[in-house]
């Protein structure tokens, strides 16, 4: 919704300017989106008089032009045919911007004439569509004038209307909220009863009377229709609408300046002497074929519609042709043009919901549909075909006859009894009775006093525009919103007692724990869903049909899942088709292995597909060792046992690659975890591309870390006593696990050894066929004295003989 500010002040007295304005709008409830200043655009602008115009030496449809201008004399290149001397026009300097043309004016040659400035057209200053040439002015305007005080540019305040309030779409209701919120006095206007000289050759039947329950029109005869008054057409362009006729201009500026859209037909062009309103229904022209076609209307869009059932139809020849689309737009058919003589006016009140619907059944947003579809004032259905009668009187002449009055108008909003207490209730607001009841009363509101015994003090009835408002909290908005949101008082909340905080579980606290350990790792959460395809679950080891559900979401979610990986690998491969392959998930959910509580399992699946960018280093570290240090990692910080687990090669289950995974356990009957890459099988059945890797813990086969001891953390346990290091190598088959020549040789001395790592797998001349040798580095942390070196050769048989136990020989 748009409006100037002269506008404004037609229905407001005020002297306030229009940023005032706006934020006035915005305090009480209007949500102004922008404040266009045409004149700020126009500022550099002035007017300006040829002196001379030579032909440009270097182009025949340019003229070198000497202008007077508000910098004094200035020598202009001009391509516009009507540029002469003694022409007053308007002159744009050096570095005016020319919102017509989007550019900045430089110094600059043209054809070898340095061109100081412009001479503009309309168009160039966005004041017209089109131009023919330079702006022409009257002779008499000094030379300097502003333009923008010429062309009458004003301010336009735009801003946005909310579905609950129609009366916004009116000026006269701007100015009322604005009045009430002490801008300015409203003026009132009696709109004076025009006395019609014959009785009306129209007449109006309602056949739908749900969908429109009240017509008013009268035929005025005689007119002289023509382009409408400079002051008319100013205001309609000033917000964006295109003047077309006085007619229809008077229609436009009362849809605008009341909020009351009428209509306007050509009398001349009706057919028969009768107006229906009625339903959508079968054309005339196939009404004898069972099933006909719906009837279709050519609309003054020029587009052609087909009216449902559903719609309201404005039809003349007896209810045969349709001539509009009542509450959306008229028909082509019965327009008015420069020949109208006698018109027929429409002021009517059709159904919100109906217009609405037809509206985007059928793609049409007029200013008529946009304002019925939100609910226009009904009983302004007599006053705006008044107001519309003088208008056009005025402007076009004429003689008016008796008004045409059918159906009754919907009920007015009912009263309801209010407190006024209740604004101090519900916003703190301390207001008396009387400023209360002088804001509702400003609005329009009627308050009358209670019966004696009732609770409620107050009456109050809701005017006829505001229909939306059915109970005391919406009064309450109303007097809050006028008196003004800053006023609302910033008293705190009293304290309220905070709640005991729960306190997490071992297993919650294990969850969160491990959460937040693979984010710190590099790792995405995933949260998928607990179903999958039955032939997805029967390749990890499910799909019994106990898994099956009765009636899934989806067609391929139709299996509860026995493992989180494949869910993992489809978001993984989801995220490759879209150009990220390099992905690093996790989640942490259900697995279902039977149809018993007792077989479901919490598990922690992660998954890695490293496809890092090629690089001419190389790849870099194996995968595999980085994923089996990231769930080392994990392990230890969710509690698990790390230096007791077991490390078991060649059991794991089909989905995993035989030579590239393993599982951890703490014995054949609690397998903790598998890891690995998975196998290229899997990955091609669910249309990944490989490779990727990952690992499941079962977090019901982690055992719980005991229970702590109320103690403090004693002081850290380090030795005075300088470290030292020591090789080995040693040969072991090539099958043979490296952690537990690891293990054995950490296990040698627990007292001394601090740490035990791999540096070195070599298999090679010098070791025979199905053998390796590891390469181990001991770290040797004396306690209580430095080692004497009887002591370390001690501790390093030890090692070996531990070592040897495990199947490994020193490597001579």
């Amino acid at each position: 919704m748009k409006f100037t500010l002269s506008w404004l002040k037609d229905h407001l007295e005020t002297e306030a300017d229009v940023h005032q304005i706006a934020e006035a709008m915005t305090m009480a409830g209007l949500e102004v989106e922008e404040v266009l200043d045409p004149a700020a655009k126009l500022a550099p602008f002035t007017v300006a008089r040829i002196l001379s115009a030579e032909r440009h030496p270097n182009a025949d449809r340019l003229q070198v032009c000497q202008v007077e201008t508000v910098d004094g004399v200035k020598e202009i290149v001009c391509g516009a045919p009507n540029a002469r001397a003694g022409l007053t026009t308007i002159y744009a300097p050096i570095g005016a911007y020319v919102p017509g043309l989007g550019v900045t004016l430089v110094e600059k040659p043209v054809r070898g004439v340095v061109s100081n400035g412009m001479l503009c057209s309309a168009s160039e200053l966005e004041l017209a569509d089109e131009s023919d040439g330079i702006q022409e002015l009257p002779p008499e305007i000094p030379v300097g004038t502003p333009v923008a005080g010429l062309f009458g540019a004003e301010p336009v305040i735009d801003f946005e209307v909310t579905p609950n309030r129609p009366d916004w779409l009116g000026v006269a209701g701007i100015a009322r909220d604005l009045a009430a919120a002490s801008v300015g006095r409203l003026k009132h206007f009696d709109i004076a009863v025009v006395r019609g000289a014959f009785p009306s050759p129209i007449t109006v039947r309602l056949d739908a009377p749900e969908m429109c329950p009240v017509f008013a029109g009268r035929v005025i005869r005689g007119v002289k229709n023509g382009p409408s008054p400079a002051w008319l057409q100013k205001r309609l362009t000033a917000i964006g609408l295109r003047p077309i006729n006085r007619l229809v201009d008077v229609t436009n500026l009362i849809a605008y300046d009341r909020a009351r859209p009428l209509h306007v037909y050509d009398v001349a062009k009706l057919v028969g002497t009768e107006i229906v309103v009625r339903g959508g229904q079968v054309s005339a022209e196939t009404a004898h074929i069972e099933g006909g076609e719906p009837e279709h209307l050519i609309a003054l869009d020029g587009k052609t519609y087909v009216a449902a059932s559903t719609d309201c139809v404005i039809a003349d020849a007896g209810g045969e042709r349709p001539i509009g689309l009542g509450g959306v737009m008229g028909g082509e058919s019965t327009g008015c043009d420069e020949t109208t003589t006698d018109v027929f006016i429409e002021s009517a009140w059709f159904d919100p919901l109906v217009i609405a619907q037809t509206g985007r059944a059928l793609g049409i947003h007029s200013d008529a549909q946009y304002r019925f579809a939100r609910g226009v004032d009904p009983v302004s259905v007599t006053p705006g075909l008044e107001l519309a009668t003088r208008l056009i009187l005025d402007l076009c002449g004429g003689e008016p006859s008796e008004i045409v009055f059918v159906g009754a108008p919907p009920a007015s909003p009912a009263p309801f009894a209010f407190d006024p207490a209740y604004v101090k209730r519900l916003t703190g607001m301390d207001l008396d009775d009387d400023r209360i009841g002088t804001i509702l009363g400003q609005l329009g509101f009627l308050i009358t006093a209670a019966p004696a015994g009732q609770a409620e003090p107050w009456i109050v009835t809701p005017p006829s525009w505001r229909r939306a408002v059915e109970g005391r909290a919406d009064l309450v908005e109303e007097v809050a919103r006028i008196e003004g949101f800053d006023s609302l008082p910033d008293t705190s909340l009293p304290e309220v007692a905070r709640p005991a905080g729960g306190v997490l579980s071992p297993r919650q606290a294990r969850v969160r724990t491990a959460r937040r350990a693979l984010a710190a790792l590099g790792y995405a959460e995933a949260v998928t869903w607990s179903f999958t395809k039955q032939s997805t679950a029967a390749l990890f080891g499910g799909g019994d049909d106990r898994l099956v559900l009765e009636n899934p979401i989806a067609a391929d979610l139709d299996c509860m899942r026995p493992s989180a990986l494949p869910n993992l690998i489809q978001a993984a491969a989801r995220n490759a088709a879209r150009g990220f392959a390099d992905a690093a998930l996790f989640e942490i959910g259900p697995i279902y292995l039977g149809d018993g509580p007792k077989d479901q399992r919490t598990v922690i699946a992660a998954l890695v597909a490293p496809h890092a960018a090629r690089h001419w280093a190389g790849a870099g570290e194996d995968a595999l060792f980085a994923l089996k240090a990231d769930l080392t990692t994990l392990l230890e910080e969710i509690g698990a046992p790390v230096a007791s687990l077991q490390l078991a090669q060649g059991q794991n289950r089909d989905w995993w690659h035989p030579g590239r995974s393993a599982r951890l356990q703490l014995g054949p009957k609690n397998v903790m975890v598998e890891f690995g890459e998975l196998h290229p099988r899997m990955l091609k059945a669910l249309d990944a591309d490989g490779p990727m890797l990952g690992f499941e813990i079962v977090l019901d086969a982690v055992p719980e870390p005991r229970g702590k001891s109320g103690k403090a953390r004693g002081s850290a346990d380090l030795s005075a006593f300088m470290p030292l290091t020591r090789d080995f190598a040693f040969v072991v088959e090539d099958a043979k696990p490296v952690g537990d020549l690891v293990r054995a040789a950490a296990g040698a001395d627990k007292a001394l050894i601090a740490d035990v790592r791999v540096f070195d797998v070599y298999r090679g001349k010098g070791v025979d066929d199905g053998f390796k040798s590891v390469a181990l580095e001991v770290l040797i942390q004396p306690r209580e004295a430095t080692l004497a070196e009887a002591e370390i050769e001690a501790l390093t048989a030890k090692i070996v003989a531990a070592v040897e136990k495990q199947g490994g020989r020193l490597r001579g």
